[in-house]
């Protein structure tokens, strides 16, 4: 199989059932106990040319740290040292219970300095390395802040540094992988929530076996004028992903019971354009009726599957809002963290 290689980014190579990934010089290897020998050989013919150190154990990834505990068939991913070190980069020291606060950010009427600018690039970056990596809990809060970038007041540098002090404060949470046997996906939408220009912020959330492998928090490109119409732009991002999630699993020879994707929604006349027999979409919007069609062909072709789930038992909802400490409290167990036992540890 070839692979081309992206500066800066992330590879996979897929040789003989096992799994290359790498990025710079950090390399794992995923293989079934049975193609040992074959790993091995690979390792071999890698070490002629390439000088490695390690071949223990997964336990250290760019930083991230890898706990298993194969009696409970369960995985923590935790970044705790890495939060350890980047809360250096908070300038002030807010209240941190929740990573942003429910009054919305408004851009920067002045001029920020240079220094201020990188300053908070710095921060931005930091925050959302781990937004990704392992701390779905600030995603939304990161997709909020990294608009600023350009320009940033004091009042978005205290923002930041809420974030910076919550993720330190909170860096015993690690991301809980396993448990469930199941593919299920949450997508949501908060209609018009950006009072600047009117866009709808959209999410969607991805839990495989139990544990969350895929989220995303972002604002929608185009000003819709119904809830409807922002939930079916964000149902049909989940969907998209989804699919090409259910492709990659495919491809890594990984069955799952049910083919049809599950796809949770709280808006009950979303589902029913998408899966009643005859709806129509009363709308202006071109790209947006043909997001609805999409949907249709492939809830007709059984690839996916809409079913209602009340917001406050969806993961997806948290991801496109600001909550205060009880129901972010809440959200934090729906996305699978789990407090970690024992000391710091330290790379």
């Amino acid at each position: 199989m070839g692979f081309q290689t992206i500066p800066h980014k992330p590879c996979i190579l897929i040789k003989n059932r096992i799994l290359l990934f790498f990025y710079v010089d950090d390399i794992v290897l995923a293989y079934r106990k049975e193609d040992t020998a074959t790993a091995r050989q690979l390792i071999s013919q890698l070490q002629q040319k390439y000088r490695f150190t390690g071949g223990n154990g997964l336990q250290w990834f760019l930083g991230i740290e890898i706990i298993k505990d194969r009696k409970q068939g369960l995985i923590w991913l935790s970044q705790t040292a890495y939060l350890n070190k980047i809360v250096n980069l908070a300038t002030t020291n807010p209240t941190a219970k929740i990573p942003i606060g429910t009054v919305e950010l408004l851009p920067y009427e002045g001029r920020a300095e240079a220094w201020s600018k990188t300053a908070y690039q710095q921060k931005t970056g930091s925050i959302l390395y781990a937004a990704v990596i392992t701390r779905p809990d600030i995603a939304f809060a990161a997709s909020r802040l990294v608009r600023f970038n350009h320009n940033p007041s004091p009042q978005h540098h205290k923002a930041a540094d809420q974030v910076l002090h919550y993720l330190h404060n909170t860096r015993t949470l690690a991301l809980q992988l396993g448990g469930a046997d199941d593919y299920v996906v949450a997508s949501d939408a908060s209609f018009a929530d950006n009072s600047i220009d009117r866009k709808s912020s959209q999410a969607y959330a991805m839990k495989l076996f139990g544990g969350l492998v895929g989220w995303r928090a972002n604002k929608q490109d185009t000003v819709t004028i119904s809830t409807i119409e922002a939930e079916l732009l964000a149902l049909a991002q989940a969907a998209k992903e989804s699919l090409f999630v259910s492709r990659l699993l495919a491809e890594l020879t990984v069955q799952l019971d049910d083919h049809r994707i599950k796809i949770q929604c709280d808006n009950k006349q979303t589902i029913r354009l998408v899966t009643a027999e005859i709806a129509t979409l009363q709308t202006r919007l071109r790209h947006v009726d043909i997001h609805n069609h999409w949907l249709r062909q492939e809830v007709a072709n059984k690839k996916i599957m809409v079913e209602y789930t009340p917001s406050a038992s969806m993961v997806a909802d948290g991801l496109t809002k600001a909550l205060n400490h009880t129901l972010h409290q809440a959200f934090i167990e729906q996305l699978g963290l789990a407090q970690l036992q024992g000391p710091d540890p330290s790379p």
